[in-house]
């Protein structure tokens, strides 16, 4: 069994002692005999997991796939994830390539299925990284049974950058934030947006996320957030604002989001 984070306080005060116990908790929380099974278990087949059916026919590789991409609700989803993986994202008409939410693409990319090479299973460290990343994203489950803003705080320091820092235009970095739903559901909320802003004109809210940006911070562009000041003062700014509403910043995206083309998020 896992150990329980430590979270004494929340709000601001309960981020900061989180942000400064963060590798030790994490550490803690990933140690453990299952844990232990776990890797050995993707250790010693992964690479024998050649093809879509393969993956969704294990699955404990499968929960740890999954849980490294924070898609474990998906783990009864066995046609969609196999089809998501066995089409990769080579192909502009790909599924994963087709869904806003861009965490499949993320595991379908990770897998390469479709690449020309082969499935990228036979890469040494790709057990590691699939361990890595499930466990962080486990305490991040973790950490939100207990306060959710504190769990979508986690998943902003990761996500975010990372969208800020790829090579393509504000407007489709724009539409990946809003089909992340930790990122639209942090940005709804640090923004004081309303529960019917979701159901706007994909347009429309675009636009509105890019004027609050530039009136909070002086700048409409996503990749602003990939400088730490920037990240930081968007985060204790949905913080103060998730903690003055005295609700927990809870909430997936509108379904109908997950239908954006994919020419709108490249």
């Amino acid at each position: 069994m896992s150990i329980a984070p430590a979270l004494p306080l929340g709000g601001l005060a309960g981020w900061q002692f989180l942000r400064r116990t963060l590798p030790e908790q994490q550490a803690r929380f990933a140690t453990g005999p299952a844990q232990a099974r776990e890797a050995a278990h993707l250790h010693a087949n992964l690479s024998r997991i050649t093809s879509a059916e393969d993956l969704v026919a294990d699955r404990r590789i499968l929960r740890v796939a999954l849980d490294a991409f924070d898609l474990g609700a998906d783990m009864q989803s066995r046609a969609f994830l196999r089809r998501v993986l066995a089409e990769g994202t080579s192909e502009p008409s790909a599924l994963a390539n087709r869904l806003a939410d861009r965490r499949y693409r993320g595991l379908a990319e990770a897998f390469g299925f479709d690449a020309p090479g082969g499935p990228r299973t036979v890469d040494p460290g790709l057990a590691d990284r699939l361990l890595d990343a499930a466990a962080a994203r486990r305490f991040e489950a973790a950490v939100g049974s207990r306060d959710d803003t504190l769990r979508l705080a986690l998943a902003l320091q990761r996500d975010l950058p990372a969208i800020a820092g790829e090579a393509r235009s504000d407007r489709s970095r724009w539409f990946a934030v809003m089909g992340t739903p930790p990122l639209r559901t942090v940005f709804e909320t640090a923004f004081g947006l309303p529960k019917a802003f979701a159901a706007l004109d994909l347009d429309r809210q675009l636009g509105i996320l890019q004027e609050r940006s530039r009136r909070a911070f002086g700048n409409a562009e996503v990749a602003q957030f990939a400088a730490p000041a920037q990240l930081e003062a968007l985060t204790r700014r949905f913080l103060l604002r998730a903690e003055a509403a005295g609700v927990p910043a809870t909430g997936p995206a509108s379904a109908a989001l997950q239908l954006l083309q994919a020419a709108r998020t490249r």
